[in-house]
Parts: C-alpha cells; sequence; structure tokens
C-alpha cells in the first residue's frame, strides 16, 4: 500500500469519528430522559483500527500507515470500575510485511449516563515484519514484545430492543511501543536482520457487546422494633434491630449507637433494652443508628416508639355468707381483688357493729352483743403504689323467731294381726299374733292418753259376725293379760277382705277418718270357742 493509501484511509477513519460524535452527542440528547443503564459485567469489542508508526523503522526503512486493520478485546469488571482485558490486534498489509499484538492490563472506567470512558494500560506480545519490503525466507515475521496505553468513549444504544447490551465505541486512540529482533544480518552487510523499535499510535472504532451487569450496592437498610409496645413504669423494654446490605470483615464491623427520649438505654449489635422506672405515662421515641465506613450506602437508621401506661387502681367486690344471721352469730366475709398489673395487694375490713376479724383476704364478723338490725360492712385494698379501692356489703342480725308450734298429733298405724294359720279356729288369737299385741300393750302404757282402734275384717266366705269376734278375741286379751284399761280400746269392723285385724293408735288430739269401718255393739255378738290361745306349759 503506497503513502497515499494511507493517508486516505486515516482521512476515512477521522472522518468516520467526527460523523460518530455528533451523532452520540445527538443519541444522548434524545435519550436524556432514559434511566441510565447498569454497568455491565463483561464488554466484548470488535472495531476497525488505523496504525500510524512515528520515526520508526529499520536499516532506514520507515514504517508506513496502516489503514486496515482490525481489533478486538474481552474485559471483564469486578466491579463498577475496575476490570482485566485481553486484547488482539492485526494489521495486515503484504506477504513480508505484517504487525498484530496480543495484550493484557487492567481497565479503568467511568460512567456518566450511557456515556461511559474509559483508559486502560496493556503490556505482551508483538508480531512484527521487517521495514524493507522484498519477499523470501529471509522477509519473515518477528516475535517481540509490546505496550499500550490509550483513552477510549463508549456509548450504550438506547434502543429498548437493544436491553443496553450493544454499545457504540466512537473512538480509542492509544499509544503503543513494540520491539522485536530480527537477528544478525545475513550475509553480513545485506539490508537484513536488526532489531526494530516501533512508537506508534492507534485509532479504532466498532462495537461493544455488554453481557452480564454489575449492580449499584444496595444502600445499608436497618429495622427495628420494641418488645412490648406499651408497658408500666418498671416494667423492662428490648429493642431489637436488624440490619440488611452491610456485610461484616474482620477489618471493618458495624458500629450501632441507640437512644430514647425517655428512660435509661444501653444496648449493641443487635438491640437494646430499656429501663423504664420512675418514667412518666406518654409515648417515647427509640433510635437505632449503624454506619460501617464511610459512604452513605454504608450508613442507616432506624425508629420505633414506645408507650409507657400509668398504673391502674384495683378493684375489689365483698360478699358477706351468711348474710343474715342472729345475735351472737358469726358470718364470713370474703373479697374478690385484682389489680390489672398483678401489683401486690394488701386488705382491710371495717363494720358499723359487732367485731370484725382479718384473716388473709377474708374477714370474720361477730355479732355477739349485737342487737337487731344492719351492719354495713366496708372491704378495702391498696395495691404497692398507693392506688386503692373500697366495696361495701350488709349483714342483717334478725331477732330469733319464737319456738315453733308442735305438730298436731297424728294417728299411728301398728301392727296387724294374722287370722289365717288355724283353720279350726279362725277368730282365735293364737301365740303369734301375740307378739304384736305385746307391743301394742306397750305402746298404750307409753301414751296413756291414747286410744286403740281394732278394726276386725272377715273373709269373702265368712259371716260378717267373725270380724267381730276377732276385735274382741283382741280386746280381751290386751284387757285381761295387759291390763289396759277396756275403755281406752274402741272395736270395729272393716271391709271383707281377709282374715285380719288392724290395729291404730290414736293420740289425744289426733283424729282418725274411721273411712269404712263401722261400729257394732258387742253384746248382740255370739262369740264362740277361747278368744286367745292359752299360754304354753313350763318346761319341767
Amino acid at each position: 500500500m503506497n503513502l497515499h493509501c494511507h493517508r486516505l484511509s486515516r482521512a476515512l477513519l477521522l472522518s468516520a469519528a467526527c460523523v460518530l460524535l455528533p451523532h452520540g452527542g445527538a443519541a444522548q440528547a434524545k435519550a436524556s430522559g432514559s434511566s441510565a443503564p447498569n454497568s455491565s459485567a463483561i464488554d466484548i469489542y470488535a472495531g476497525y483500527a488505523y496504525f500510524h508508526p512515528v520515526n520508526s523503522g529499520i536499516y532506514q526503512q520507515f514504517y508506513l500507515p496502516i489503514g486496515s486493520g482490525v481489533v478486538g478485546s474481552v474485559t471483564g469488571y469486578f466491579n463498577h470500575v475496575f476490570g482485566i482485558q485481553a486484547e488482539a490486534a492485526k494489521f495486515p498489509n503484504y506477504p513480508g510485511y505484517c504487525y498484530a499484538t496480543y495484550e493484557a492490563g487492567p481497565v479503568l472506567r467511568l460512567k456518566a449516563g450511557r456515556f461511559v470512558p474509559f483508559a486502560h494500560l496493556l503490556g505482551g506480545a508483538a508480531q512484527i515484519g521487517p521495514a524493507y519490503q522484498y519477499g523470501g525466507s529471509s522477509n519473515t515475521c518477528a516475535w517481540g514484545w509490546a505496550a499500550n496505553g490509550g483513552l477510549g468513549l463508549d456509548y450504550v444504544l438506547p434502543a429498548a430492543a437493544l436491553h443496553d447490551h450493544v454499545a457504540l465505541r466512537l473512538g480509542e486512540a492509544d499509544y503503543q511501543y513494540a520491539d522485536a529482533n530480527f537477528g544478525a544480518a545475513n550475509p553480513p552487510g545485506s539490508p537484513t536482520g536488526g532489531e526494530a523499535q516501533i512508537a506508534a499510535y492507534r485509532l479504532s472504532a466498532g462495537l461493544v457487546f455488554r453481557l452480564g451487569s454489575i449492580s449499584p450496592p444496595l444502600p445499608a437498610a436497618f429495622g427495628c422494633e420494641v418488645q412490648p409496645a406499651s408497658v408500666y413504669p418498671g416494667d423492662p423494654i428490648t429493642v431489637t434491630g436488624r440490619v440488611i446490605n452491610l456485610e461484616e470483615s474482620k477489618k471493618l464491623l458495624p458500629v450501632y449507637s441507640w437512644s430514647s427520649t425517655g428512660g435509661r438505654i444501653a444496648g449493641g449489635a443487635g438491640g437494646a433494652t430499656i429501663a423504664t422506672g420512675g418514667m412518666a405515662a406518654g409515648d417515647y421515641i427509640v433510635r437505632g443508628q449503624v454506619s460501617e465506613g464511610s459512604a452513605p450506602s454504608q450508613h442507616a437508621d432506624c425508629t420505633t416508639s414506645f408507650r409507657v401506661i400509668a398504673y391502674q387502681p384495683p378493684t375489689i367486690s365483698c360478699s358477706a355468707s351468711p348474710d343474715n344471721i342472729l345475735p351472737g352469730g358469726f358470718s364470713t366475709i370474703a373479697s374478690v381483688a385484682r389489680s390489672p398489673q398483678n401489683r401486690p395487694l394488701n386488705y382491710s375490713y371495717g363494720a358499723t357493729a359487732g367485731q370484725i376479724t382479718v384473716t388473709g383476704t377474708n374477714a370474720t364478723l361477730s355479732a355477739s352483743d349485737v342487737r337487731p338490725g344492719i351492719i354495713n360492712i366496708t372491704c378495702n385494698v391498696v395495691d404497692d403504689t398507693g392506688n386503692a379501692a373500697s366495696s361495701a356489703t350488709m349483714v342483717t342480725v334478725t331477732a330469733p323467731p319464737p319456738p315453733p308450734v308442735p305438730p298436731a298429733p297424728s294417728a299411728q298405724k301398728l301392727c296387724s294381726l294374722s287370722f289365717d294359720r288355724d283353720k279350726k279356729r279362725p277368730v282365735r288369737v293364737d301365740n303369734e299374733a301375740k307378739g304384736c299385741l305385746d307391743d301394742i300393750g306397750l305402746a298404750l302404757i307409753r301414751d296413756s292418753s291414747a286410744i286403740l282402734v281394732v278394726v276386725g275384717k272377715h273373709d269373702p266366705g265368712e259371716k260378717p259376725e267373725a270380724a267381730a269376734e276377732r276385735t274382741l278375741n283382741v280386746k280381751q286379751y290386751l284387757t285381761d293379760e295387759k291390763g289396759i284399761n277396756p275403755n281406752r280400746i274402741e272395736v270395729r269392723t272393716g271391709e271383707n277382705t281377709g282374715r285380719g285385724v288392724d290395729n291404730v293408735l290414736v293420740p289425744a288430739g289426733a283424729t282418725w277418718d274411721t273411712g269404712g269401718t263401722t261400729s257394732f255393739d258387742p253384746s248382740q255378738i255370739q262369740r264362740h270357742g277361747q278368744p286367745y290361745a292359752p299360754a304354753p306349759a313350763p318346761k319341767k
């Protein structure tokens, strides 16, 4: 390529740069209202390059500018600013003439909206051809080293479809130094061999493909809460704090501070405690702060609140059991008291009459020497803070009632006799019936004012007179054998329900319903046989 071609190529590259720069400014103005893109994690660059040596040559053969070259690089960023770049550049020309570099090094970038200026410093290997131009095996490229430093400017395209993944490298300008040794002249004195030391500048422009994203560091956040949120004076409060987006390290630890508009607060990492003894009722604010470093994102604070509630007075209710007593009697006075804050309670009692004795939470009222009337009782309770409450009840002392009127006497049915055992003598009182009559005789003796009603009964197959005979035989046994006054014995006949005799003791003043019984005239009854069985003979 002759000198005219090199100059033409350089002019075209500079013209393209001049066109791209205003275009980038217009694009920035157009997208000024859009959000700035995130910093990329990896940049892949491919572009067109122009290479221009400065006063560099070998054997007075100067290296000429190369207007058609390519450059590509891959850059990985560790954060928003710093990264490592690997770059390859190739400038092919005549078969015996070449120039290529393979370098790596650090990159620093800034971010100004969609513009990303950067600077890099690279070093590595270089493949260089001789400045003299002729063919042959001696005219091969040689390997050496190269160093490169420069500045550049990228513009992230705002097209929505590209999602900030493509940028234009509006321009990159580098100063480059390379060195390659071609060995000794062969044959001696010929324009071969020698050492090439090239100083040049390089211009390039192209496309950048942005991969990944390095999000900006999240600001630290600090949250705190109190437990419990409402307390009474003297109750402790625990403050819990939690911080996020703030990493601890051995060299840098978070620093916590706490403050409160009331109470005594003490705390550190993770939280604090507040002593509320002696605090007035009201609302109070707690503030916490955490910091780690000087960046604004490394500072955070939190605010929470708590309330101190005044002690509420206790409540009490009391009752008397029984609430109605006689003079000289006793009543238990029971109190049920409660403190909303479970404070210790003391009890006391008062009475308008009688004597009252306190035992724990209860009391006993004695009404000795108290005349009938109402005794008013006051039940009192006080907690350890001085808050008090009272309740009242009453006990009525009543005059003793008059003695009870004895109940009216009533007739009493005694044992009954059966005459079914002796079929041949169905009206005679047998020895078994005598046992019942002996008991009846004792009852008549104990109650000398009572009378005995004897009711005889007969079987439906018998004559009614059989019932009368049975009553007369019973009466005769009681008068002859037990000495009962015959005037105390009344004989009657009853229903035809069987062979038997019913006996009813009627005390003085008592009444007896004669019911279905009938009185009869004993003189009109013809009696048959013995009235009762003789006493058994004594054993010899």
